[in-house]
């Protein structure tokens, strides 16, 4: 396969008139300054796909099902009560159906890889099924049928609060012991053996979900791979933190795990500006979710001050009340303006472009985060493309970064055109091309759980 595009985003800026060829999924040779050839594909602007480093797929099915006011004020922990009743019934069969529409809409909107942070295990009445991974099973076969690149962490949940406390029945789904979840972790393995450069990381939910003991021994099944985990998401939390244990969250992890490059802390939310700074020097990845910290109520990161200190981030789609990979990127920079009173406040510098600021930042981070390190588009990387609609009016006169300044500030995931992962086309025209059977199933699936 060759694409040839009139600008593309190499690893090293932004290039004319290039030519790439594709063999096994990866870039075999990429020519600058050259005419495209009689059989190549034309396109008028290409970059590399972006990491979603986080991902509750089956949350997909809920949007806009917690938007009516409760009688008391309305928070995550409310919006948890309606999650916990949405899951108990909710079977392998919709898991799919539902990850599948998920993992589609990704790839429509820019993304080329996701980070499923997958702790939904067991059966409805909380027993494991005959084979423990068969949920983890759903998930790997919807990101086989849809083509994204999967990035797996089975969750370790085994408590419901600080401290070891016993679980709510709410979570009878999420639970096991170090034991069984080292089962899983086996049969996850297996469950993606068959798609190409698949990743198996571990996530211990939170640090209320495990104690200081389960901690050390779930990273320790790691071995290397990448460690997700939630935390200091919301004040509550914090506080209760440091009502069990004198310490914040952050600060807590910091004294009881070795925190590094291969971690990701997914929300962080509340941090100190020690805690911050320790964050920024471990090299660990912060997972943001902007439209779901917003419609959770959560809080905005200090992003601002962490980019200046070097600290390294993605972003993630989290609940997936809204996939959107450019406004994902939007909302991060919209947070910080409205706390700080001021435009392009993560544009890194004067004269810089906030979106391909934003961008660079969130591939570098969430390819980390997700164990695909790579340095985009380059020869030997993996072709994970995304082509915007370059004759769309909405690009007229632009070139270089004010392209990627007008698709994520002006445009989304309607400029998307197409998208290739491992050099196979899954996306055209800004539709995934098997759009048609994933939406049928996941209407069928939708109608049996809100029956």
């Amino acid at each position: 396969m060759a694409l040839w595009c009139e600008q593309a985003w190499l690893a090293e800026g932004w290039r004319n008139n290039v030519r790439l060829s594709v063999e096994n999924g990866r870039i075999s040779s990429v020519e600058i300054d050259v005419s495209a050839a009689p059989r190549d594909e034309r396109h008028t602007v290409l970059l590399p796909a972006l990491p979603n480093l986080h991902s509750h797929a089956f949350q997909r099915g809920m949007a806009g099902l917690a938007e009516t006011a409760g009688a008391s004020d309305d928070s995550f922990w409310t919006w948890r009560e309606v999650m916990y009743r949405f899951v108990d019934r909710l079977d392998p069969d919709g898991m799919e159906a539902i990850a599948a529409l998920a993992y589609a809409e990704m790839l429509e909107s820019g993304f080329g890889r996701v980070g499923e942070f997958h702790y939904l295990h067991h059966d409805v009445d909380g027993r494991p099924y005959g084979d423990v991974a068969t949920m983890a099973q759903a998930i790997a076969a919807a990101a086989g049928e849809t083509g994204i690149g999967l990035t797996l962490l089975p969750v370790f949940y085994a408590h419901s609060g600080f401290g070891g406390t016993t679980p709510m029945h709410g979570q009878r789904r999420f639970i096991n012991d170090v034991s069984r979840f080292a089962n899983l972790l086996e049969g996850v393995r297996e469950a993606v053996a068959g798609l190409d450069d698949a990743v198996v990381g571990v996530a211990p939910h939170s640090l209320r979900a495990a104690t200081a003991e389960e901690l050390v021994d779930v990273a320790a099944m790691a071995a290397g791979a990448p460690i997700h985990i939630h935390i200091a998401e919301q004040v509550p939390e914090v506080e209760a933190c440091l009502a069990w244990s004198g310490k914040r969250p952050v600060e807590w992890l910091f004294d009881h795990a070795d925190v590094g490059t291969d971690w990701c802390l997914v929300h962080a939310t509340h941090v100190t500006d020690a805690e911050r700074l320790m964050v920024a020097a471990s090299g660990a990845v912060v997972g943001l979710c902007p439209i779901t910290e917003a419609n959770l109520g959560d809080g905005l990161f200090p992003a601002r001050e962490f980019l200046a200190e070097g600290g390294r981030y993605g972003v993630g789609s989290d609940s997936n009340v809204e996939i959107d990979a450019a406004a994902e990127l939007r909302l991060l920079e919209y947070g910080q303006r409205l706390l700080h009173r001021g435009r392009n406040q993560l544009a890194g510098g004067a004269a810089k472009s906030t979106g391909a600021s934003l961008y660079r930042g969130a591939f570098a981070g969430g390819g980390q985060a997700l164990g695909r390190s790579t340095s985009g588009i380059a020869m030997g990387e993996a072709a994970d493309l995304v082509s915007l609609k370059g004759g769309d009016p909405f690009f007229a006169g632009r070139s270089g970064d004010s392209l990627i300044d007008s698709w994520i500030f002006g445009g989304g995931a309607r400029l998307v055109d197409c998208v290739w992962r491992g050099g196979v086309k899954r996306v055209e025209g800004g539709r995934h091309i098997d759009r048609d059977a994933i939406d049928a199933r996941y209407r069928a699936a939708m109608a049996k759980l809100l029956a």
